[in-house]
């Protein structure tokens, strides 16, 4: 298996294992508070492992131009997005508001292809397909939302649109340290969102679920993270999305496992579909003849032209458009 694809199922893993645990603590606080602490977790946690990697803190190796790009993934993925989704949460319930979640992983898709210009091979849309699918069949309502409802429901879509623009942006900065991108995207969203909570009155938590909240974070938003972002790296955000996209079956496998909870055909439809469009995923070869003209990284090595065939994903280095 492609390494870039273990890093991007794993990131996937521990977020969508992480939701099952977080369904635990939102009994105890505040959903904005909940987001905040979740992401301070991250942010304080892998900020102090890359201390420790580095014996004291480094230059995050981050160029002028790239700041913006990882100050807008930080104001779109870790403050509007979680935002829009706790207001919108208000007026929406669970069973309507995890349908509406899958489309993070279709805007992100779209928005690589039409705006970044990212190859959409047509094994990779019919994979992405069967994944948003299998998450369709899964998260499927009960009953809908009232017809008059609709403010909940947009406001969910805004921060699937939010997380889509993260995911895209935080691609532009792939290159660069992964534990500085997450841990600065967790400390900075962490905050922003944990001071919004005390402002509209939220307390926080005893010791002991304040640490778990933290710990929950740790795992399931910042080494996630991480992971993601070096997937970002030798995928590109199409497929890095496309993969990340099978979290809401690994938590629901997670809740199955863990916390005993029934299943039936629903369950085992959606893992049928996501399992055939992981496969999709895992089986592409995106191969074609093309040239690579002198390329100078900042990551210290040069490349000089050359023309080739291999098989390749839309990596930092094959950003060229088919």
């Amino acid at each position: 298996m492609n390494r870039n694809v273990l890093f991007a199922l794993l990131a996937a893993a521990l977020f969508g294992a992480s939701t099952p645990f977080a369904k635990l603590l939102v009994g105890n606080m505040p959903p904005v508070l909940l987001a905040g602490l979740l992401y301070l977790g991250s942010g304080i946690g892998l900020s102090l492992i890359r201390v420790a990697r580095d014996r004291g803190w480094q230059s995050s190796g981050l160029t002028r131009a790239e700041w913006p790009w990882l100050l807008g993934a930080i104001f779109f993925g870790g403050v509007a997005g979680p935002v829009a989704l706790m207001f919108g949460l208000m007026t929406t319930s669970g069973s309507s508001a995890s349908l509406l979640l899958n489309l993070e992983a279709v805007l992100t898709a779209v928005i690589a292809w039409v705006v970044f210009k990212e190859n959409a091979d047509k094994r990779v849309v019919l994979g992405m397909a069967a994944i948003v699918a299998g998450g369709l069949v899964l998260s499927w309502p009960g009953q809908g939302t009232r017809p008059s409802d609709w403010v909940g429901p947009v406001l969910i879509g805004v921060a699937c649109l939010c997380w889509a623009i993260d995911n895209n942006l935080t691609r532009k900065v792939s290159a660069s340290d992964a534990l500085f991108i997450a841990g600065s995207k967790g400390i900075m969203a962490g905050l922003a969102n944990t001071l919004l909570a005390l402002a509209l009155g939220a307390t926080l938590p005893g010791l002991y679920t304040t640490l778990a909240t933290l710990g929950v974070g740790l795992l399931g938003y910042g080494f996630s993270l991480v992971l993601f972002v070096l997937a970002l790296r030798g995928l590109g955000t199409a497929r890095t999305g496309a993969y990340f996209s099978t979290a809401p079956f690994i938590g629901a496998f997670v809740s199955l496992v863990v916390f005993g909870e029934s299943t039936g055909f629903q369950f085992w439809m959606a893992a049928l579909l996501m399992g055939i469009g992981v496969w999709l995923h895992l089986t592409e070869k995106h191969e074609h003849v093309h040239e690579h003209g002198p390329l100078e990284y900042e990551h210290t090595h040069t490349h000089e032209k050359v023309r080739h065939s291999h098989a390749h994903f839309p990596d930092i280095h094959h950003r060229h458009r088919h």
